[in-house]
């Protein structure tokens, strides 16, 4: 792991632009065949996937979202949980890249005034990458910020530390969850290289390891009033903002899961051999335990999907009208998306090794990257308080509270 800053990247081409669902479910699939090249080597030596990262953003994918009057394509929330799980179906750490770039994007149309959506959304469609200062690492909750944001002449300065800050490091703008005076939350959007703005590549996790999800220091950081947005805004009334944050979580999940049960299957294929008790199968795929197994996973793997295409439905819906009742619909679908993707994305990379056996945790192989990214990646928010709030809701009709964590 190096603890080293990188050059500050910079845009110098402007993006595709792509114009419909159908096109960017199509361009996803042409980067995942290019990304699978060289994923295993990016995560056991902690290579930022850098010009992989580049090839991503400026195909048009980090744009999809951009609603139409502002030139985007206003994809579906089907569409967008499609294309990331793809990407992390090879790539997880690439495919959680542009997850907080997604929540801001969202935040902006939600939140931003006219003047702020038209500047920002134009320098996504141009290929800008927005990274993320949102969470910190000593607070009693992942909720309670104390990063603070002060006036300062006509704008403002900002000062605090954040971790778990997933693409940061590479980003063109890093926009920093931060607290005024009275404890409201606001997002203050800072360039990449502003004067005391640090971004420090040193995180160590075993999993997801080249998300880059380090440390960033906010040292006396002058952000401009038309940079400030007021994402508490986005909880104080009925809106996806949360939905859809856990959503593009659940898609990563469903990735990894994909990405493991792939590899089971071609390991199976190519190396495995049957059990000493079976006298009849002379490979290992004829095995009729390992059949049934292969079944299994692979069933509550589609049934996942289906689950979080569901989700994206009922987001849809609530986006469209953004009523209480619309918004925790929403809200629970997502969650239970998030527990049926969080337990086959744990299976399926513990079940990899159960039925390739003990030659598939060889180093040379590195297929552990699979459960090390499910486990890291799902610990993101606990599956046990979704079922708390499923519960609740269908058993006492209490809706789901209002954050970015349901």
């Amino acid at each position: 792991m190096s603890q080293h800053t990188l050059e500050k990247p910079q845009l110098t081409t402007v993006a595709h632009r792509i114009s419909s669902d159908a096109e960017a479910i199509d361009v996803a699939h042409r980067l995942a065949e290019q990304f699978r090249q060289g994923a295993a080597e990016r995560d056991k030596h902690r290579k930022l996937p850098i010009a992989e990262l580049d090839a991503f953003s400026q195909s048009g994918l980090w744009a999809i979202t951009v609603p139409r009057q502002y030139g985007g394509a206003e994809v579906s929330y089907r569409t967008l949980g499609e294309v990331i799980r793809i990407i992390s179906a090879v790539d997880p750490s690439l495919g959680q890249l542009p997850q907080n770039h997604f929540v801001v994007v969202e935040h902006l149309v939600l939140d931003a005034s006219e003047t702020q959506k038209q500047f920002f959304l134009e320098l996504v469609l141009k290929g800008a990458r927005f990274g993320n200062a949102f969470s910190e690492k000593g607070s009693r909750t992942v909720a309670e910020f104390e990063t603070r944001i002060t006036p300062d002449g006509t704008g403002y300065v900002v000062n605090g530390t954040k971790f778990f800050s997933t693409g940061a490091l590479l980003a063109h703008w890093i926009p920093i969850v931060t607290v005024d005076a009275t404890g409201l939350p606001h997002l203050a959007l800072a360039e990449q290289g502003t004067p005391g703005l640090q971004v420090i590549n040193d995180w160590s996790s075993f999993g997801q390891r080249t998300t880059a999800s380090g440390t960033v220091i906010i040292d006396q950081v002058k952000v401009p009033q038309e940079h400030v947005v007021p994402i508490y805004q986005a909880f104080a009334r009925p809106t996806v903002g949360g939905p859809v944050s856990q959503f593009i979580q659940a898609a990563v999940d469903a990735g990894i899961a994909e990405g493991a049960v792939e590899a089971t299957i071609q390991y199976i294929r190519q190396h495995a051999r049957p059990w000493i008790d079976d006298k009849h199968s002379q490979h290992a795929s004829e095995d009729p335990y390992t059949i049934q197994q292969v079944g299994d996973i692979k069933l509550r793997l589609n049934a996942a999907i289906a689950i979080l295409e569901r989700a994206a439905d009922k987001i849809q819906i609530a986006a469209a009208d953004a009523t209480e009742s619309h918004v925790a619909a929403a809200s629970i679908a997502v969650a239970e998306a998030k527990v049926l993707t969080t337990e086959i994305a744990l299976l399926a990379s513990n079940k990899l090794f159960e039925l390739s056996g003990t030659r598939s945790t060889l180093e040379d192989y590195n297929l552990d990257r699979h459960w090390r990214n499910a486990r890291t990646h799902t610990l993101h928010d606990p599956v046990r308080w979704k079922f708390h709030a499923i519960g609740n809701y269908y058993l006492n009709e209490v809706n789901p509270p209002r954050h970015p964590w349901i």
